[in-house]
């Protein structure tokens, strides 16, 4: 059996999976799938090390994951070492980003948007500390990339690390220190309103209209 597929169905099923595993096979778990990241950006064959994280599983939760126990029918076929394969939408990717980058946006429609946000530019906290600014300062979205490392979209800054003001006044608006992904989505995607994505009127005449538009679609929820 395809391996991924396991370890997507994992991902899939990580609320009731993720309470019955305990702190040290989570860290267990987490290492081998960084393996697998790693040995997949090298182009190299995970596929030993994904079967290695699927027998841990199958050993702490052979009810759900034990031989016999796991339906085949419900993933899309693919070869047998194929990473992409899927369960329910999900992928062996995701049950990385939920243990090693620590946030949620996984899954058929979450996984979608947090792979295009994380396209776009950005700059790393390091990068904003060298230059004098700060990546934690309050009004900023910040998200977390592979491996849990912070990144920070770059139409935040007009120059260098210094934030737009309208970014700070919007950002708080959308709640970006709670809701990051839901603020970068907000500026990088179309919006019917502005006729266009929100970040392409920052340092234009029509951005004074970007706070006014934040604040109707908070006040409509």
């Amino acid at each position: 059996m395809n391996p991924y597929a396991v370890l997507a169905a994992a991902a899939a099923e990580w609320d009731t999976v993720g309470p019955r595993l305990d702190a040290d096979v989570r860290e267990e778990l987490a290492v081998l799938l960084a393996r697998v990241r790693a040995a997949a950006r090298l182009e190299a064959d995970p596929t030993g090390t994904a079967e290695r994280a699927v027998e841990l599983l199958r050993t702490r939760l052979p009810d759900r994951f034990g031989p016999g126990r796991f339906a085949p029918t419900t993933f899309r076929p693919a070869t047998d070492d194929d990473l992409d394969a899927s369960y329910l939408g999900f992928r062996a990717e995701d049950l990385a980003v939920l243990l090693l980058d620590g946030h949620r946006m996984v899954g058929p429609v979450l996984g979608a948007v947090r792979e295009r946000l994380l396209a776009a530019p950005a700059v790393d906290g390091d990068t904003v500390l060298r230059a004098g600014g700060d990546p934690y300062a309050p009004g900023l979205v910040r998200l977390r990339g592979e491996g849990g490392v912070l990144r920070l979209p770059a139409f935040q800054f007009s120059e260098g690390t210094l934030p737009w003001l309208t970014v700070l006044e919007v950002n708080e608006v959308l709640r970006a220190d709670t809701d990051p992904w839901g603020a970068a989505d907000w500026w990088l995607s179309e919006n019917a309103w502005l006729g266009t994505e929100p970040v392409r009127l920052l340092g234009t005449p029509d951005d004074r209209r970007l706070a006014a538009t934040a604040r109707h679609l908070v006040e409509g929820e």
